[in-house]
């Protein structure tokens, strides 16, 4: 069941659910949880500005599998930041109330795990991932296999069920911790918050009409809706923009707007060009407040989209939602909280306050009758017939404006891209060009040999991460033995082949030599050493053959002083050593590696490609190329 719900998630949504971690009065706690979260993330959330939908809880019975919890879904859209503020909420709501466990996924399924996928413990795969990741008193917690038979819930199976997760949460949570590399990926993520909230704005100029500046002075967070119907719009969508009943062009004003950064980036870098019938016109680019022009009308479309597709309800609905016992509760709980900080009650900080009250309460509060979402375009139109709107104080308060944001931040210079990317996997990599003089290729030729030995899986290569690891060891008695077993008891018949044709079928004369022989053998053993001897003058009879080939020039060698001593060795090695063997020098193994390695990353451009790729991963950064035409040649010299 929980995997059938987890598929039926939309894309773009992020589910939480907050559960009673103590078996006994669970409800009960969920009752009493459910208002105090509410008034909790009050000063919060009434600022905020949500790119499609609010977070909004909603308590939900018991079914199937799945115990009675609180909880919601939220469609984040294209501005993620909304999901990990929301991971944030849950959190805080754990640690706030700790008698409350909460899950939290996407679409993708466990994203916090994905944010933490290179420090998961092996068995935790996304199979059995299901009802393990949970947030407890404010930590994070992963429940892990079974390791004995006496636990009290089996959890040998693909994955617990939610009951049996919470069980093991309210009695041994400790156990249970995340592990604090898991813990760190998922917090750093999160970090920052509250006071992230603000640096997510940005604060710009629009030349607007004056009726929109009023109703975003009672609800700014209709500038979301607004931004989506333009950035969304069809052509049927603007055929309500020719003649602009709702907001025509003749009173408009500049003001100050408060978008988000997702939501100014999405108006701004759309290009459109108004129909002439609509009254809206631009001044040239080159006009010093084109750009609060060009904003200004771009959302004034948004607005009339959103006016021309409301339901036509009556007025008194928008009041409805702010009446009643639950709205004077939220209230009265507001002014406990010291929400409203002090100020007299109708003065204008007071209802600014209380304006931003209201929007949350009906965004992130709805009861059971009211389930239906409000069109954005009904709530503008009842803010239109209930505000006043007064041109001439717009018309004030539009020559002392304070000034826009910078917006720079658009701009992202490839190495911007590439320090955020080092930052986000937590990489330190050379920054002075000193270091980069002093780069040691040694490290490039060792951290391939590293990777090389590590042993692989079917499910792939791995990493290795630590240099510290042990190096690979050879035994060479086992090596001698198994040489022995393989080539000993035959290793005169490797040379069958020089035989003559016509003893080739002297069947009784080869059975007569193979008893002779085989009566030799157990007077004679082949020593060790006779037998690494025979094979290394095989290898370098095939090493002076393949020297004079294409093949053996390719390579690089090892310098004359290097290959002396290597030289001398082969000469005192026995009475078969002949002078050829001292003008074999042996390949350069490390530096053929780097020359090949260096080519291969040169070839990339700057751009991602398999050497970049697999010595970043182990922790090797290699130096720009500053010279592209010649790096082959000098690795090579």
């Amino acid at each position: 069941m929980e995997g059938l719900g987890r598929a039926a998630l939309a894309e773009d949504a992020v589910r939480y659910r907050l559960f009673a971690a103590a078996g006994a009065g669970g409800e009960a706690l969920l009752r009493r949880c459910a208002e105090a979260i509410v008034v909790r993330l009050a000063p919060l959330l009434s600022t905020y500005i949500w790119q499609r939908q609010p977070f909004r809880l909603r308590c939900v019975p018991a079914r199937g599998d799945t115990p009675a919890h609180i909880g919601g879904t939220t469609l984040f859209g294209d501005n993620v930041e909304d999901e990990w503020f929301i991971v944030y909420l849950v959190r805080e709501i754990t640690r706030d109330f700790p008698g409350l466990a909460a899950r939290i996924d996407d679409n993708d399924g466990e994203f916090l795990l994905i944010e933490a996928a290179d420090f998961l413990p092996k068995w935790l795969n996304p199979e059995n991932s299901d009802n393990r990741v949970f947030f407890y008193k404010g930590e994070l917690h992963i429940i892990p296999l079974s390791e004995t038979d006496e636990q009290e819930c089996d959890l040998s199976a693909a994955s617990p069920t939610i009951s049996q997760a919470l069980t093991l949460l309210s009695s041994r949570s400790e156990e249970f911790l995340a592990a604090e590399p898991i813990r760190a990926a998922v917090y750093k993520r999160i970090s920052g918050y509250p006071e992230k909230i603000q640096a997510s704005f940005h604060r710009a100029h629009c030349y607007l009409p004056a009726g929109i500046v009023a109703v975003l002075r009672q609800c700014p967070s209709l500038v979301a809706p607004a931004v989506q119907a333009f950035y969304l719009r069809d052509p049927v969508d603007l055929r309500a923009c020719r003649s602009f009943q709702t907001f025509p062009p003749d009173e408009r004003v500049m003001t100050v707007v408060t978008f988000t950064k997702c939501l100014y980036a999405q108006l701004v870098q759309q290009k459109f060009v108004p129909d002439r019938r609509s009254g809206y016109t631009l001044p040239l680019p080159s006009h010093p407040q084109y750009k609060a022009y060009e904003l200004g009308m771009k959302l004034a479309h948004g607005f009339e989209i959103l006016c021309s597709k409301c339901s036509k309800v009556s007025p008194d609905s928008e009041r409805n939602v702010l009446s009643g016992p639950l709205w004077e509760r939220f209230l009265s709980s507001l002014k406990e909280k010291h929400y409203f900080k002090g100020e007299m009650e109708g003065s204008a900080k007071y209802l600014e306050l209380l304006h931003k009250a209201e929007d949350y309460f009906r965004q992130s509060v709805t009861k059971p009758e009211s389930s239906v979402e409000a069109n954005p375009g009904d709530e503008i139109l009842t803010l239109l017939r209930t505000t006043t709107i007064d041109l001439k104080e717009f018309e004030r308060e539009a020559t002392c404006l304070p000034p826009e944001d910078d917006d720079s931040w658009l701009e992202i210079t490839p190495d911007d891209l590439d320090q955020m990317l080092k930052e986000t996997r937590n990489e330190s990599p050379p920054s002075s060009n000193e270091e980069e003089q002093k780069y040691d290729l040694e490290a490039v030729a060792e951290s391939m040999k590293a990777f090389v030995s590590k042993v692989s899986t079917h499910e792939g290569a791995e990493m290795p991460w630590s240099s510290d690891e042990s190096h690979v060891t050879f035994d060479v008695d086992s090596f001698t033995k198994a040489l022995d077993r393989i080539l000993g008891a035959d290793s005169e018949e490797l040379d069958s082949d020089d035989l003559d044709e016509e003893q080739e079928f002297d069947f009784s004369d080869e059975d007569d030599e193979d008893l002779d022989v085989e009566n030799q053998r157990e007077d004679e053993k082949v020593s060790p050493n006779e037998l690494i001897g025979s094979l290394k003058s095989y290898m370098n009879e095939m090493d002076r053959e393949l020297a004079q080939t294409n093949v053996g020039k390719s390579f690089t060698t090892q310098k004359k002083g290097a290959s002396s001593v290597n030289a001398a060795t082969s000469q005192s090695a026995g009475p078969d050593s002949g002078a050829e063997e001292t003008e074999l020098t042996p390949v350069d193994v490390d530096m053929n590696l780097v020359a090949n390695l260096l080519e291969s990353y040169s070839a990339q451009s700057g751009l991602a490609g398999p050497t970049s790729n697999i010595l970043q991963s182990m922790g090797v950064y290699l130096p720009e190329n500053a010279d592209r035409t010649g790096s082959n040649k000098g690795a090579t010299e």
